[in-house]
């Protein structure tokens, strides 16, 4: 199978999964469905699986894709990318370094200067996160960012995988019970948001090797885990041109970086 009818039926197939399954979680949302940020009870953690179905429709549809074109022979060989943690030394300080710059430079420029939970809950937050959030880049990073950047570079690899990425998430803002829903995240700056990490994905796969896909899972993961900490700040367009941009901007310094220290044939 070519790479493009592998990014077309990888999507197609993909939002089939999640507006499939967000609409009837919107529809059942005029009927009390919510979704559970934190879990008391086993009736809470039975209504957040057709939510978790949604998240995780971007792996879904690359493992069924790729295991039935034949790329992979199988789930455990599927599983490997995702769970390749050898890297440099290198990739993994720009993962933080990333992490603090966004951050950072986030709370600097929109005057926060505490956290809404306390710091150890970024760490028991992790392995949620990993599930609901780190996985989307075995859809995301393993099947389109590789293969969009073959075809048409970083740049524009970067602001296409951006562009579905922010059309995967808008059922968010429509599904009770998210932080989406209730109004925590302004629609117009998550995009922005959304437009400069992809950046930063096609920054990771240029320099993370073979390892590119658990390294952009990790970043997810533990985004969404800071993420977590920060979300009493106010945000402001100040802080969230700021930051982004910053983003934007190291990202294309990372990858300058990498082409010039790539040999030349």
């Amino acid at each position: 199978m070519s790479d493009s009818k592998v990014i077309w039926r990888f999507t197609a197939l993909t939002f089939a999964i999640a507006y499939g399954i967000s609409g009837l979680l919107i529809l059942l949302g005029q009927f009390g469905y919510e979704v559970y940020g934190l879990v008391h009870s086993f009736r809470q953690l039975a209504m957040n699986i057709p939510f978790a179905i949604y998240i995780l429709s971007p792996a879904i549809a690359s493992c069924a894709i790729l295991i039935k074109s034949g790329q992979v022979p199988g789930f455990r060989e599927w599983c490997r990318p995702i769970f390749f943690i050898k890297n440099k030394p290198s990739v993994y300080l720009t993962v933080i370094a990333g992490l603090a710059l966004y951050f950072g430079l986030h709370r600097t420029v929109s005057g926060s200067a505490q956290t809404a939970l306390p710091l150890y809950m970024f760490f028991l937050s992790l392995p949620g996160n990993f599930i609901i959030g780190g996985l989307e880049e075995a859809g995301w990073m393993y099947i389109l960012q590789p293969r969009l950047d073959k075809k048409y570079g970083f740049l524009f690899s970067s602001i296409i995988v951006g562009i579905i990425w922010g059309a995967w998430h808008i059922p968010l803002f429509f599904i009770p019970g998210t932080n989406h829903y209730s109004g925590a995240i302004n629609f117009w700056m998550f995009n922005v948001q959304i437009l400069s990490l992809s950046f930063f994905r096609g920054a990771i796969y240029k320099i993370a090797g073979k390892g590119y896909v658990f390294i952009y899972v990790l970043f997810h993961t533990m985004f969404n885990a800071a993420s977590s900490l920060f979300v009493s700040i106010t945000a402001t367009w100040p802080g969230t041109v700021a930051a982004n941009a910053a983003i934007m901007l190291f990202s294309i310094i990372i990858v300058m970086i990498k082409k010039k220290a790539k040999p030349q044939k």
